[in-house]
């Protein structure tokens, strides 16, 4: 296949995770990535939280699902999923969807400056599924349903009022990650023959109105592709991925990323981190676990991503070994931690506090391998910048 380099530019805003992550330097980026050894080294024994680290970084848990938040009274949620972190004065939020239906909506925990946690509470309630979503330049979080027919609900991470974006389409949504630049929404859908979308929403900053448009590609793993307009994004009779000719179909969308006028997403289906490089519109695996070699692949079950400030892109899995995996600038694929002792769980939500320094995750179904037995983790360590 072939390689080609691609700059990961800075992005600049208000709050780190407004643009689907955290500030990223200039970094060039080869497809697909290979083993190698982790920058930060091996793993180490497993903590007390069941967490193997490299050396030199410690966890803490920070909720428990069906418990009150440390420090507050209010009850942290079920089957936790999708996270971001919001700067807020010189602490942050995380938020957190809920994985459960009926019910759903999402939760925040506000820190302060030293890590100390203030309040929990709720920001999204009485929806479906909520899985992903992501982060916008406007410091609003897009908390997505992943039912047949779903929603997109912009939510405030403050709490107050929350808003169904019915132009953004009923599908089975994943994941989004706002590009600035062009001023557009990306979006996942999980089904096995789902398709990557972009929402142009009429006025930037303003998303109760606008266009949705399908990735059209050919059926290769590189290539170039164009954007079509979705003519009915309401799904209904026809399902949004079927009403376009040549939209390019994927295995089970997930996570999504945007950065330096590149976005990544993962597919399920076929453990995959896909790349498109929006300067010159082409796309490209930026990894394939069944082109790794040697093997045996580390990174299985791809399901939500993140980037950090060096460049490195963060893969949580969906079972697998529960790890998160990085993928570096130079193209190693490599374990980053594992969780021991829950197999039957997934890693979800991982995001980086507006310092860089913190990383937070949730294991789904904890120990008990039910959506009651959630577990939000904090992991803080020298995370390369």
């Amino acid at each position: 296949m072939e390689r080609r380099n691609f700059l990961r530019g800075a992005v600049i805003g208000t709050s780190v995770a407004a643009f689907g992550g955290t500030l990223m330097r200039g970094a060039a980026y080869a497809a697909p990535a290979q083993n190698g050894p982790s920058p930060y080294g091996s793993l180490g024994a497993a903590d007390a939280n069941g967490i193997q680290l490299p050396s030199g970084f410690t966890s803490r848990v920070i909720a428990r699902s069906g418990q009150t938040v440390s420090g507050t009274s209010y009850t942290w949620h079920n089957a936790p999923d999708g996270g971001a972190c919001f700067a807020d004065g010189s602490g942050w939020i995380y938020v957190s969807n809920s994985e459960i239906n009926p019910g759903g909506g999402a939760s925040a925990v506000k820190f302060n400056s030293s890590g100390t946690i203030t309040s929990a509470y709720r920001i999204l309630s009485n929806t479906r599924q909520n899985c992903a979503g992501g982060a916008t330049p406007w410091n609003t979080w897009l908390s997505c349903e992943e039912v047949s027919l779903g929603y997109v609900y912009e939510t405030n991470p403050w709490g107050g009022t929350s808003t169904r974006r019915d132009a953004m389409g009923k599908f089975k949504h994943e994941a989004a990650a706002a590009d600035p630049v062009r001023q557009v929404i990306y979006l996942t859908e999980d089904e096995s023959n789902g398709c990557f979308y972009r929402f142009i929403p009429s006025t930037w900053g303003n998303l109760s109105s606008g266009t949705l448009q399908v990735l059209v590609a050919g059926s290769g793993t590189s290539g170039s592709f164009t954007w079509q307009n979705v003519p009915d994004p309401d799904g209904s009779p026809t399902a949004t991925r079927s009403q376009v000719s040549g939209a390019k179909h994927f295995n089970g969308g997930e996570g999504c990323h945007y950065a330096g006028d590149t976005v990544w997403f993962t597919t399920k289906g076929d453990n995959r981190v896909w790349q498109l490089n929006l300067a010159n519109s082409t796309y490209e695996l930026a990894y394939d676990d069944s082109l790794v070699s040697p093997g045996p692949a580390p990174l299985t079950g791809v399901d939500n991503i993140t980037g950090s400030s060096s460049g490195d892109l963060f893969v949580a899995e969906d079972g697998g070994n529960m790890e998160i995996c990085i993928i570096t600038p130079n193209d190693v694929v490599a374990v980053f931690l594992r969780i021991t002792g829950q197999s039957s769980s997934e890693i979800t939500g991982p995001a980086f506090s507006p310092n860089g320094q913190r990383l937070y995750f949730s294991s789904q179904r904890g120990t008990s391998g039910s959506s009651s037995g959630g577990i939000t983790y904090e992991v803080t360590g020298p995370f390369r910048s």
